[in-house]
């Protein structure tokens, strides 16, 4: 099974589609800045789930994130899941620059 993934701006989400077909198997939702991606929602068809396409549209989303400079905010439990078995994209994750002092 091949899984391709491509970002529609203007529906603000990344599409996988499986094996050429026109059918969406899966959606990552985002919210876009000049400096951030906050990706917010992550869902995958029933006939595609334990497939790859959640970690398909994961890993392109942040490959481009990293591409274009942005740091990304994973508020998507599926996202942030994800990162935190895949410590090679830690770097990617927003850390606020605020020192808050009491």
């Amino acid at each position: 099974m091949t899984v391709e993934v491509g970002d529609v701006p203007e529906a603000k989400r990344y599409e996988a589609r499986v094996d050429g077909e026109s059918k969406v198997a899966g959606v990552a939702e985002y919210i876009r800045t000049a400096e951030l991606v906050a990706f917010v929602h992550t869902e995958v068809e029933a006939e595609y789930e334990g497939a790859g396409v959640g970690s398909a549209l994961v890993r392109t989303a942040l490959d481009e994130a990293r591409a274009a400079n942005l740091r990304v905010l994973a508020t998507c439990p599926f996202f942030a899941g994800w990162i935190s078995r895949h410590p090679e994209y830690r770097d990617l994750l927003y850390q606020t620059r605020s020192k808050v002092s009491d």
